[in-house]
């Protein structure tokens, strides 16, 4: 798809921006004429995005899962811009462990950055989103929650990462149905990839080399092969977009077909 200007005007904040699928939905985003806040825990690597992608694009600390850290960077954004159109919460981490092996930390720790972080945002972005701005006269927006197809189906491990991402899914519902009965023009959806070749998959290549790692999740996808960032961020855009007025409460699957039939292997356990 090439660029437009359908997002002209429009302010979007993108948690976890600073690499992988969060960093090409920025781009993306920005690319379609929206104005773009990078929120993230990685100053370095989220400047740089920042820069590279230029004027409609800075950077803010954002640390997900604490809510003061939200307040200061939407206060922030509604200074500076008067108003939020489109949140993408995509900053998550992985992990691994059965339930056996699985530690209350470990637990903890991912429902704070993967489900506490998206409850913050999504709780945050509505109460900007029905703020009134420049030619913004009513409630309107649209949230994009990045859960996974562990959010679909189950997987012996990672447990809590599989868990949080469960409870993404119905999170998504719960809000979409709560702005649609207030009237606020605020839609909520949800998207869950597959195998993406983003640093989350790091430790795998660490382990056994990127080349027979990438080979590996490649050969899971019924497609052929794993996805990249900008595939999930052509379906956010999508989502954020007038183009998907008539969805909301939705799940939109992006797996290369892992989903879709009856598999004898899942990556659950490769990270």
């Amino acid at each position: 798809m090439s660029a437009s200007n359908e997002l002209t005007g429009q302010v979007a904040l993108v948690t976890g921006g600073a690499s992988g699928i969060g960093a090409a939905c920025a781009r993306l985003l920005a690319a379609h004429g929206a104005t773009v806040v990078i929120g993230d825990v990685q100053d370095d690597l989220g400047t740089a995005v920042a820069a590279e992608i230029g004027a409609p694009c800075s950077f803010r600390t954002l640390d997900v899962a604490r809510e003061p850290s939200w307040t200061t960077v939407m206060d922030d954004t509604l200074a500076r811009f008067g108003r939020l159109d489109i949140l993408v919460n995509n900053a998550g981490i992985a992990g691994s462990g059965t339930i056996e092996d699985t530690t209350i930390q470990m637990w903890e720790r991912t429902h704070a950055i993967n489900l506490d972080g998206v409850f913050l945002g999504c709780k945050f972005a509505i109460a900007a989103m029905k703020r009134t701005g420049p030619g913004k006269p009513a409630p309107k927006g649209a949230i994009v929650n990045i859960s996974s197809i562990a959010g679909i189906v189950g997987a012996a491990g990672p447990c809590a990462y599989t868990a949080s991402k469960g409870a993404v899914r119905l999170l998504t519902k719960s809000v979409a149905q709560h702005c649609a009965d207030k009237r606020y023009g605020i839609r909520c959806n949800s998207i869950h990839p597959g195998g993406i070749d983003t640093p989350i998959f790091n430790p795998l290549w660490q382990r056994v080399g990127r080349a027979p790692g990438k080979a590996l999740i490649d050969a899971i996808h019924p497609i052929g092969h794993m996805g990249e960032p900008d595939d999930i961020a052509q379906a956010v855009l999508y989502l954020a977009t007038d183009r998907a007025r008539f969805v909301t409460g939705a799940e939109l699957i992006a797996d290369g077909g892992i989903t879709s039939g009856i598999q004898r292997r899942t990556f659950g356990g490769a990270l």
